[in-house]
């Protein structure tokens, strides 16, 4: 009797991206600068961990179930009821649930097939048909993905903006989506990375609209960098969140997660810096990378992704980079195994960054 189903056996466990105690052990460096998890260089706020410090004598209780005040304050910022918002351990805890929750055996899926690696290990171990649409020069092909939907497809997932591309669709390109989008269909729209977008015109904040089927997700891991903490949240209608209510574990997120994402929001000195370092680092990166000759994707996230010439030379620099003390990320797992991806860091960690570069390249 086979105690373990075909699709789980067939799945290769997440790989993220080295820890830099890991490297230390590994190479024996003195200094590390680790570039491949999109982590926030700034560490959390100082309010976040005033907060967090004052809360440790009651972490022998159980958190609030419901998180009252962290969803309160969520949909108070966004003109919401307290209904239409959920939390859970990082934007992907919340995709969990909605899998547990909306699919049945018979059901179906549509993403892309080079999007978040997360997602696509969550579609696997599901045991549910997926149906993998190529991406169109490393953007989402909108149009590709409406006409994989069929009468079994209940749950679309989208990346906006798209890890690890950092490329992001349009709101017109998504309206036109939604219109041929089932109102029996849900659409995961993940929008991790939507700090670092907002400010562009063309982007579709899905807060300005809203659709009865669309469920928002939206996490503390970026921008506000509470990433250790595992603390995400998400946007829907009632009737969508209240059934994800059911079923998501009772005591998720952590008392220093729930702490730690209302003391975030009260903290937008600190977001504000973020996204300044992230904008400084973001122009001296391009401006690098093309005085060296490499053609990198233009983002509207926290990291930059790298087109080399082959997967090989990829592989190498990967490694070339890792001997300096570098750890970037090559996406062979996410099925660009010509590229790489770097997080927008410090001054001092871009530096560095590009300093190696220049040394492997010349050598």
């Amino acid at each position: 009797m086979a105690l373990v189903p075909k699709h789980i056996k067939q799945l290769s466990p997440y790989q993220a991206g080295k820890p830099i105690e890991e490297v230390q052990r590994e190479l024996g460096l003195e200094r590390i600068v680790k570039l491949a998890s999109n982590e926030n260089s700034l560490g959390p706020s100082s309010k976040v961990i005033e907060a967090v410090k004052k809360s440790l004598s009651e972490n022998h209780r159980y958190p609030d179930p419901i998180g009252f005040e962290l969803r309160n304050k969520l949909a108070e910022i966004y003109n919401l009821k307290l209904n239409n918002v959920v939390l859970g351990a990082g934007s992907e805890g919340i995709m969990s649930i909605i899998m547990r929750t909306f699919l049945l055996p018979t059901d179906e899926i549509v993403a892309a097939t080079n999007s978040f690696i997360g997602f696509k290990v969550l579609a696997n171990s599901s045991g549910i048909h997926t149906n993998w649409v190529k991406m169109n020069n490393y953007h989402y092909n909108l149009e590709a993905m409406a006409d994989s939907i069929n009468e079994y497809t209940k749950v679309i997932y989208l990346a906006n903006p798209d890890n690890p591309t950092g490329t992001y669709f349009t709101i017109n390109e998504f309206d036109a989506f939604m219109k041929k989008v089932p109102n029996r269909t849900i659409v995961i729209l993940d929008e991790a990375y939507y700090e670092f977008a907002m400010d562009k015109d063309d982007y579709p904040d899905s807060m300005y609209y809203r659709y009865d089927n669309v469920i928002t997700l939206r996490t503390f891991s970026k921008a506000y960098g509470l990433a250790g903490f595992r603390i995400g949240y998400g946007f829907g209608h009632e009737d969508l969140i209240g059934n994800l209510l059911k079923v998501k574990l009772p005591f998720e997120p952590s008392l220093s997660a729930q702490v730690a994402g209302l003391a975030a929001l009260s903290d937008t000195e600190y977001l504000n810096k973020t996204l300044s370092v992230n904008n400084l680092g973001k122009e001296y990166l391009y401006f690098q990378l093309k005085k060296l000759g490499y053609y990198y994707i233009k983002t509207a996230a926290n990291f930059i992704t790298i087109v080399l010439n082959s997967p090989l030379e990829a592989e190498n620099i990967c490694f070339d980079l890792l001997k300096k003390g570098v750890i970037v990320r090559h996406l062979k797992g996410f099925g660009w195994p010509e590229c790489i991806r770097v997080s927008i860091g410090s001054a001092s960690e871009n530096k560095f960054f590009i300093e190696n570069l220049k040394i492997i390249q010349r050598a």
